[in-house]
């Protein structure tokens, strides 16, 4: 694995120079003021994040989570780091004690930043109301729950589907005493988002209740349908804490199982938290810095640490994915991913991850190519195999013309190419006029300088690789 060394300082004392590198990532950074961070746990590019759920709306909650809240609604399993518009926070799960109520503004709960801690691959917090320590950690396509009820008597979990944005349709069934399944699907800045879960426990449901249509149905079994579902899932009373392992895919049920049952076959809770931790650990040696200030090393590493959050997994294990054109598809020995932010990473991140992560980088690409052959446009913004067409550009060309130009192999330049000229000249958001003139006025198409700059710089991109081509050719 190529590594870097980054002298941050001429030092007298070296603090770090091998690690472990997660010693000096803090998760909270980001998660104040306009950061948009999370503080929860995930696995490097992973499918799941893990995080708690402290604001239901406005622009400081795109994360789900703000440090000046001092409430949780719950724990989901998808959440989106840095963006400027909301969405994910999909299945969430709130612990409670004592009556348990479907209502949100009942099972949140208060809490106290003295009582999180944040580091890759683990999140604990203690939920002040019913004092439940909830803790977190994670595989790259499932999290593994475990919950510590401190006082007497039933122990309940709320499972929320209608979290956050608008569902178009869901589902819960009850499989049997420690297993749940369901979908969810909604619509919020990804239009058409789909995901799928299973829900397993370490010890057997006692009771439940599943809330549908605007009623509560006790002890409901086979699956129910609608756009408005919970569950309220009782335990008995033990003094062993519950654990919950969640798996998620999507494609099916069948996909979040097979996804659980491959990379969180069992319940051991510290054995997982070891396995992400060490992973982030081997990401994050990819760059080695020495220097002697604590905080340079803090703000360099969680710095490179929220740099491997996003994009994320989005095949199963067996290889299948929910593409562009809303089927399930099969990859050909290389992962699928989703979350290309490509106006805000085009000039920085993906230029660092051709020279940290060329694998990772090629997937990428490859996954850009079928996204190209199912929407016929390459992504501006893709978002959970949906196109947002969020800021401007075209500016996967880049992204792509730089990892060649750097000489990452198994990717094939002539379809590269003809992606990229296709997607340039796709009659939108004044391309047809831009490609006419050269460049475009406002009479064409709003923010025509931008645009038109975007746009020369893609093009010039292009016109290397064409260039290239030509050149082998002869």
């Amino acid at each position: 694995m190529r590594k870097i060394v980054i002298p941050l300082l001429f030092m007298a004392t070296v603090i770090h120079a091998q690690g472990p590198y997660s010693e000096f990532v803090d998760p909270f950074i980001g998660t104040g003021g306009h950061g948009h961070t999370f503080p929860g746990t995930t696995m490097p590019f992973g499918m799941v994040q893990l995080s708690p759920d402290t604001r239901l709306e406005g622009w400081d909650g795109c994360s789900g989570y703000h440090h000046d809240d001092r409430e949780i609604y719950g724990f989901s399993h998808t959440h989106l780091s840095g963006t400027g518009v909301a969405d994910y926070c999909d299945i969430l799960v709130s612990p409670m004690s004592g009556q348990a109520s479907f209502d949100r503004d009942q099972y949140k709960s208060a809490f106290r930043h003295e009582t999180e801690v944040a580091e890759p691959g683990y999140y604990k917090v203690l939920l002040d109301d019913d004092k439940i320590q909830a803790e977190m950690t994670v595989t790259p396509r499932t999290g593994l729950h475990r919950y510590q009820y401190q006082k007497p008597g039933d122990r309940h979990l709320i499972l929320d589907l209608r979290h956050r944005d608008a569902v178009l349709e869901s589902n819960i069934e009850v499989v049997n005493a420690t297993r749940i399944t369901g979908m969810r699907r909604s619509s919020s800045w990804a239009a058409d988002q789909v995901i799928f879960f299973v829900l397993e426990f370490s010890e057997p449901v006692a009771r439940w209740s599943v809330h549908h249509h605007g009623k509560e149905d006790p002890n409901r079994t086979g699956p129910v349908f609608g756009q408005d579902l919970a569950a309220r899932l009782t335990f008995n009373e033990s003094g062993q804490p519950l654990l919950v392992r969640v798996g998620l895919s999507h494609v099916s049920v069948d996909g979040a199982l097979r996804n659980l049952e491959a990379e969180c076959p069992d319940l051991n809770f510290e054995g997982t938290r070891d396995k992400a931790l060490t992973s982030w650990n081997q990401e994050l040696s990819k760059i080695q810095v020495l220097g002697d200030d604590r905080d340079d090393l803090t703000n360099f590493y969680s710095a490179l640490y929220h740099c491997m959050i996003h994009p994320n997994i989005a095949s199963d294990v067996d290889g299948r994915y929910r593409g562009m054109d809303k089927e399930i598809h099969f990859t050909k020995g290389f992962t699928y991913y989703t979350v290309f932010s490509l106006w805000d990473t085009y000039r920085a991140l993906h230029p660092l991850l051709t020279i940290i992560d060329q694998n990772r980088t090629r997937d990428f690409i490859r996954t850009m190519l079928l996204q190209f052959e199912q929407s016929g446009r390459l992504p501006v913004w893709e978002l959970a195999s949906n196109e947002t067409n969020c800021m401007i550009g075209y500016h996967a060309v880049s992204v792509m013309w730089d990892a060649l130009q750097k000489r990452i192999g198994g990717i094939d330049e002539e379809q590269v190419l003809e992606a990229m000229v296709q997607t340039a000249k796709a009659d939108v958001f004044g391309l047809d006029a831009y490609t006419q003139k050269g460049y475009l006025e406002i009479e064409d198409e709003s923010e025509s300088v931008s645009k038109t700059m975007e746009y020369a710089y893609d093009d010039w991109c292009i016109a290397q690789l064409a260039k290239n081509c030509v050149t082998r050719m002869f």
